[in-house]
């Protein structure tokens, strides 16, 4: 049994579309079953769908090498929804014995919460479910699971957090030290339980209700091997790879690169108003001046590094996500939290080129963004 804890859109146009996808093509694929983390009321109705044998539509809409396609799928990988607030007996249960990967997308801000130190001994006895942020509600259940002798399990988080498998077990295991558990429960979770870090990348543009999701054709989930990982399926979208940081490189410096220069323009012409990527990309100026900065300066960088070849397929495929005429992606909700983004996308991106052995490139748009972002 797959444990998704996160009723995200994303989640349903993606890690339980995969699985759909999977069973459809004769793979064994085990059901998900979906935890609700929060304890507000919104997406109560969510959660009592995530049961309904019926599935949920995703609906796949965008641009394939300039063509448009359109088609939904109707997911039925999902078998039953659950809230931590009001069933966490049930989902205890189900995480000790049924259990054998978990997926995550719980929030990108962290795993801990404030207070969770402070909290963690306590989460651990009673029935009540734990009161703070994933990785003590996770260190809950991965306690209880020792606890009745269970094999380990492998643990898939999907939030954009960096290096999200080894910060999630640093920071579960961190709780684990300060509630003073015992060394062999911290052995089991270094040695039994699999960490890996992932990256996900799809843009779902619109939730259907109750449940379903409107999503763009590219995805991908890229997932870092480890000594001991198997996946609960597979699927031509996963890639396991010993090199994950050349798929982060391209989505951050490529991709989310984009976005910041075009929110970059977008700005310095005076901010107006509602103008989305698209709008961007039908502006000959806009679109000609984004392929300029890749052609120009980003692939040259990533031929640097060896993946120019890389960076010229994922710069193609960037600019027919950018061009899906079904996605409304707002350049204001691009820019917030700009400056940082832009010493994460593009500064991040001009140091990485000056590590190489060749040294700097000039790269003068992109270093006008950087310096008048500083």
């Amino acid at each position: 049994m797959i444990i998704q804890f996160g009723t995200s859109r994303f989640l349903q146009a993606h890690v339980d579309l995969f699985a759909h996808e999977a069973r459809l093509a004769g793979a064994d694929v085990p059901p998900i079953v979906v935890v609700k983390t929060t304890r507000d009321a919104a997406r109560t109705s969510r959660v009592t769908a995530f049961g309904d044998p019926a599935g949920f539509d995703v609906i796949i809409r965008g641009l394939i090498d300039g063509s448009p396609i359109e088609g939904t799928t109707r997911v039925r990988s999902v078998v039953a929804g659950y809230a931590v607030a009001t069933d966490w007996t049930k989902i205890r249960d189900l995480f000790t014995t049924k259990a054998t990967h978990v997926v995550s997308n719980t929030g990108d801000s962290g795993y801990v919460a404030p207070g969770d130190t402070e909290t963690a001994a306590a989460a651990l006895v009673g029935d009540e479910p734990p009161r703070g942020g994933f990785a003590l509600l996770l260190l809950a259940l991965l306690y209880r699971r020792w606890a009745a002798a269970m094999g380990g399990i492998t643990i898939l988080p999907c939030e954009l957090v960096p290096s999200n498998g080894q910060t999630l077990h640093r920071s579960v295991a961190e709780l684990a030290r300060v509630s003073a558990l015992s060394a062999d429960f911290l052995r089991w979770l270094d040695a039994d339980c699999l960490w890996p870090d992932t990256l996900v990348d799809r843009i779902v543009s619109e939730p259907l209700e109750p449940l379903g999701a409107i999503a763009e054709p590219y995805a991908l989930w890229a997932i870092g091997s480890r000594p001991g990982l198997a996946l609960p399926f597979s699927h031509p979208a996963i890639v396991i790879t010993d090199e994950l940081e050349r798929f982060e490189r391209l989505k951050l410096h490529i991709l989310n690169l984009g976005h910041s220069w075009l929110a970059d323009r977008w700005a310095r012409a005076g901010a107006r108003g509602e103008m989305t990527v698209l709008d961007a990309m039908h502006d000959p100026d806009e679109a000609a001046a984004l392929r300029d900065v890749f052609n120009d300066e980003v692939i040259p960088g990533f031929a640097r590094h060896g993946m120019g070849d890389e960076a010229r397929d994922y710069v193609a495929t960037t600019l027919d996500r950018f061009s899906n005429p079904y996605l409304a992606h707002r350049l204001a909700d691009i820019h917030q939290g700009h400056g940082a983004k832009v010493a994460k996308r593009i500064g991040g991106f001009i140091d990485w080129i000056s590590q190489t052995a060749d040294g700097d490139l000039p790269m003068p748009r992109l270093r006008a963004v950087r310096a008048a972002n500083i």
